[in-house]
Order: structure tokens, then sequence, then C-alpha cells
């Protein structure tokens, strides 16, 4: 006998529980690749693979690893859940100016294109 596919969508009243576990700026650490459920720009809620680059008070910097590989400015309101988190060695980090992480340059835009270049690609 095959068992039933749930078709269960999440919705506002039904995340309103996730809520009461708000994620704040300490769940998360610099350098460190995380998959995530967030609130999209268009208001839906969708999976994402993400590195971080840098944290500010109220939101991060970080590559959607998954999709395009953009740098994304997500406020820490919009993660709904960590559902896996992974330290990412020293020798393995990804490396950007520090002025295109300046606090500065993300104030009015949310999305970036901009190459990093791997320790281990010879860039």
């Amino acid at each position: 006998m095959l068992g039933r596919i749930s078709t269960w969508v999440p919705t506002e009243h039904s995340l309103s529980n996730y809520r009461s576990f708000a994620v704040d700026k300490s769940n998360f650490k610099e350098n460190t690749r995380y998959t995530i459920t967030w609130r999209a720009p268009d208001g839906k809620m969708r999976p994402a693979n993400i590195y971080v680059y840098k944290m500010f008070e109220t939101a991060m910097i970080a590559r959607m690893t998954d999709s395009g590989g953009l740098l994304h400015k997500i406020a820490y309101a919009d993660v709904i859940k960590i559902v896996k988190e992974k330290a990412v060695d020293k020798e393995n980090q990804f490396s950007i100016p520090a002025a295109v992480l300046d606090e500065k340059v993300w104030k009015d835009r949310s999305v970036m294109e901009r190459y990093s270049s791997s320790p281990h690609m010879g860039k």
C-alpha cells in the first residue's frame, strides 16, 4: 500500500508558531554555510543554501549558493528556520574585498552580483 503524499503548504497562520522561536544575529556566524527557510522579497517562503560573509546588526550579507550566486542582504527577521549549519575551514573560505562588504555599500541595496575567488581555483 502506498503512503499518502502531503499537500500541506505553509501559510502565515501555520507559521505563526515558528515566529515564537525567533532567529536573530546570535544564531549565525560569518564564513559558515547554512540551509534555511526564509521569506523571499516576493513574500513567499523558500528554502535556500547560503554562505554568510558578513553580519550587521539587523541583517547579513550572504551568497545564495544554490541559485545564481548573487550576494543578498538578508534580514534576520526574514529567516524562518535554520535547517543545517556547516562551518567552513579557513583554507576553504571564499574571499570578497572588505569594501564590498561594508555596511555603507549595502545601505540602499539588497542584491549584488559579485564573484568571489576560491583558494583552490588559483584565482
